[in-house]
């Protein structure tokens, strides 16, 4: 619907969904090996699940009567992930198929309502937090370019690499992305120094990937870290009106912590909603926000209370 003119480009604080696995596990109490979401596109249960959270985001956004990008529940719909849960290539492209399905009928039953970007979301070959097995730029090209047909093919507006650890994978999405003629956005993760996790700076990650790309990404975001972990970190200039979006962690924990947590630390809603009016009162390209591990819709109901309102 939106691919050729992308809404959330307009400058207009755009909201996303928050946390989807971890709400899902946590707080629906589903079991979801691997992180992977995508497996409750064919559970009956599941499918409500996925549509009851995404109708909460949407909701929020008619509230405030601005934009929600909805991201399919496809993190780690890509070949080796689901190899790893039985699912062959074949059923791998329908599951991408459905979850783009699952979106489009909650877009069309907010029509006129909200409007709804419909993203596909790809995650990164290996493991996001320690990427020890890392790809060249042209087999990250070849391993994604899979997943992202799929989901071009499907219908999505634009598909969106969360939680990328390392340049290289990114310029091999971005790629793939032109390649099936799909807008593509990148967003890093980082540690608690702001770095990625294979020790790039931020601002050298997204000046690598735009000189190795022609600039084909169509914005940049930072997701699955606090705000207090990479704000210094955040370049100025041209590189940094690159990064238009964020979508935190709700924790202060480091990646490691996170990892080795028994329970979910959700943080505070309000208190993470002051931190991006921080973030965008120094970065200001800053303009599409949401959440990521620990948040739901509680989260992005304070981010919008406070950057909608504090926008007009």
């Amino acid at each position: 619907m939106y691919r050729n003119a992308l809404p959330q480009l307009s400058g207009e604080v755009f909201l996303t969904d928050s946390g989807l696995e971890t709400d899902l596990i946590f707080n629906e109490g589903f079991d979801l090996p691997d992180f992977a979401a995508f497996i409750l596109v064919d559970d009956a249960r599941g499918a409500a699940a996925l549509q009851a959270y995404f109708r909460r985001h949407v909701r929020i956004a008619v509230e405030h009567g601005c934009g929600v990008i909805l991201e399919t529940p496809t993190w780690r719909a890509s070949r080796d992930w689901g190899a790893r849960l039985g699912y062959p290539p074949a059923e791998l492209r329908r599951v991408n198929q459905a979850a783009v399905d699952l979106l489009s009928q909650v877009r069309s039953e907010f029509q006129g309502a909200a409007l709804i970007v419909v993203s596909g979301c790809v995650g990164p070959r290996a493991d996001a937090y320690q990427p020890d097995e890392r790809m060249g730029a042209g087999e990250a090209e070849r391993y994604h370019a899979e997943q992202i047909g799929a989901l071009a093919a499907a219908g999505v507006d634009l598909v969106h690499a969360m939680t990328v650890a390392y340049p290289a994978e990114a310029i091999g999405i971005a790629r793939a992305a032109a390649g099936a003629d799909v807008p593509a956005t990148i967003s890093f993760t980082t540690e608690t120094d702001g770095r990625l996790p294979d020790g790039t700076p931020v601002a050298e990650a997204v000046a690598g990937v735009d000189a190795a790309t022609g600039g084909s990404p169509v914005y940049y975001g930072i997701n699955c870290a606090h705000p207090s972990h990479f704000a210094a970190a955040l370049p100025g200039g041209s590189v940094g009106a690159r990064i238009q979006s964020v979508r935190a962690n709700a924790s202060r924990k480091s990646h490691a912590e996170l990892e080795e947590s028994p329970s979910l630390d959700t943080g505070n809603p309000v208190e993470l909603a002051a931190d991006y009016l921080r973030l965008r009162a120094l970065h200001p390209p800053i303009s599409i926000v949401g959440g990521c591990c620990g948040t739901d819709a509680r989260h992005v109901q304070a981010i919008a209370d406070a950057v909608v309102g504090a926008a007009r």
